[in-house]
């Protein structure tokens, strides 16, 4: 599957973005999603992961009450809605997609098969 991540920009502290990651080549449905980000000189790390059919929604700690991930498989697509960003939240952010393939728990890196190329989030403080 090919995934195309867009909505990346430059927004201020307090400030929302709605990031989309458009899904090609396989059943969209067939695939959990997930978004890392990548801040410069730090390693990738996990953003929050949803489940097949939308039902299940994991976030990491840094980011629940103010991300929220969810997913139209009608339009294969996935979203990241970011509300009140920081500074901190200043990266790359990427989407992926888990076919079961390795069985790791869905928050790390190598439970994903494929991965987007990534659209720059930064925030201004």
């Amino acid at each position: 599957v090919q995934l195309q991540a867009s909505g990346g920009g430059l927004v201020q502290a307090g400030g929302s973005l709605r990031l989309s990651c458009a899904a090609s080549g396989r059943t969209f449905s067939d695939y959990r999603m997930g978004w890392f980000r990548q801040a410069p000189a730090k390693a990738r790390e996990f953003v929050a992961t949803i489940s097949w059919t939308g039902g299940s929604t994991l976030y990491a700690d840094s980011v629940r009450g103010r991300f929220t991930i969810s997913r139209d498989n009608a339009k294969n697509t996935v979203y990241l809605q970011m509300n009140n960003l920081k500074p901190e939240d200043t990266a790359v952010y990427y989407c992926a997609a888990d076919a079961g393939t390795y069985g790791f728990p869905p928050n790390q890196r190598n439970a994903y098969d494929y991965w987007g190329r990534g659209t720059l989030v930064t925030v201004s403080s």
